[in-house]
């Protein structure tokens, strides 16, 4: 009944934002639904990747750490490739980009049950799989559409686009596990692979986005490398580095660990999908919520009441009883700030340094996000091979949600610019 309830509200709610979209006059709604279609899959497969620890580790015995370790590099590379591919996107444009992102990401998902070793294991879902899955990511898609779109209405194009990841881990979550439980690991991961190059086709309105389109976004004076420097030195971006550090542990950490926790707890693999499926679920709302208030609020709060509500969440799970439905309500709980932290963040690096490098600066933040990933994947596999049980990493992601809750704070941003359609409604 609660999955009913909110599927049906979700979409009521996507059917509002793409008529606000048109009625916006937004003449770039192709690409932005576009954008959202390919992160829907990039996002599905690669939030899906916790499903096959247990399978994995039951037919190839590597362990848990081996295999953590494996998904650890994964998130780790999936933050260090985004920057590079930023800068391939910005240079030569965006669709070449995720051309070659569908086919690595595909190749990674079809080899890996090919992968006899630790080695092969790391380079299949460590590398290919990530690496391809950075390729068709945020700061590519995210840049290429806010150099079509006013500035006013950044944040919530950015929402709408994190919406589309939500939605394919909300799809592709329970669907993997379904295809586990009848056919097996390896014709899921198969299953995915085929549809990592369905986003070619979808990725066909994103040609030719790899200089700006809006007249009014003027080339700034530095040139990229310059561009870098200078950001690397300035502190707001140095806060919104170490916020978006605590988002990749927590997401990391969950999206790896979850089915273990719930094993621990006695219950079946269809929890740990039917929770991942509502944490996307849930964050096709936050995302959407969440680009909405950018161009209401200054984002530095939103992502400080985001953070902070995080440890709030974590503590109430902690005491509650470990039953299906504490798993249900705290994923629904966590799911609306799961990565709708990604729309201000990326709004607030677009604030600091316009749009033309976009993809590159965004990028490095998601580098930032993913050594947080690292450490939340791996040492989520090491807690549960040295201790048991992951409480050490609950305990480690409310104090992490804390500061980070505190850092976004002193962010210099500047007041949101509302539209002419906003002020009339006003």
């Amino acid at each position: 009944m609660m999955m009913a309830v909110a599927y049906r509200r979700t979409f009521e709610l996507i059917k509002v934002v793409f008529f606000m979209l048109i009625s916006s006059k937004i003449s770039t709604w192709p690409v932005i639904i576009s954008a959202s279609a390919v992160l829907m899959i990039t996002m599905g497969a690669r939030q899906s990747s916790g499903l096959f620890v247990l399978p994995l580790n039951a037919a190839t015995g590597l362990g848990i750490v081996s295999i953590s370790f494996a998904l650890a590099v994964g998130q780790l590379l999936w933050g260090a490739v985004q920057p590079l591919f930023g800068v391939m996107a910005d240079k030569w444009g965006s669709y070449r980009v995720l051309v070659l992102g569908a086919f690595l990401l595909a190749f990674g998902l079809a080899l890996t049950p090919v992968a006899p070793s630790d080695w092969s294991l790391l380079l299949t879902m460590g590398v290919l799989s990530a690496a391809g899955a950075g390729a068709g990511s945020f700061s590519i898609l995210i840049g290429v559409t806010a150099r079509t779109i006013p500035p006013e209405r950044r944040s919530f194009a950015g929402g709408l686009i994190n919406a589309g990841g939500s939605l394919g881990q909300v799809i592709f979550a329970p669907l993997a596990q379904a295809v586990i439980g009848a056919f097996g690991w390896v014709t899921a991961l198969l299953g995915l692979a085929v549809a990592a190059l369905a986003t070619i086709p979808l990725a066909l309105p994103l040609r030719g986005g790899s200089m700006p389109l809006q007249p009014s976004v003027t080339k700034p004076a530095n040139g990229m490398w310059r561009q870098i420097m200078l950001s690397l030195r300035n502190p707001s971006y140095l806060c919104l580095h170490a916020g978006f550090f605590t988002c990749g542990f927590h997401v990391a950490f969950l999206v790896t660990h979850l089915p273990g926790e719930v094993a621990l707890c006695g219950h079946s693999a269809t929890v740990s999908a039917a929770s991942i499926g509502i944490i996307g679920l849930f964050n096709i709302a936050g995302s959407l919520f969440a680009g909405a208030l950018g161009s209401r609020f200054r984002m530095k709060y939103i992502l400080a009441v985001m953070y902070g509500s995080r440890a709030v969440m974590i503590a109430l799970f902690l005491l509650a009883p470990k039953t299906p439905w504490t798993f249900y309500v705290f994923a629904a709980a966590l799911g609306f700030t799961w990565l709708a932290t990604v729309p201000p963040t990326a709004g607030i690096v677009g604030k600091l340094f316009e749009t033309r490098y976009l993809a590159t600066l965004f990028g490095l933040t998601l580098l930032t996000h993913q050594i947080g990933g690292f450490l939340g994947a791996w040492l989520g596999g090491l807690a549960m091979d040295h201790h048991g049980n992951y409480q050490w990493m609950w305990y480690a992601d409310i104090a992490l949600a804390s500061l980070a809750s505190l850092v976004n704070l002193p962010i210099r941003e500047a007041k949101p610019v509302r539209s002419s359609i906003s002020r009339q409604r006003g």
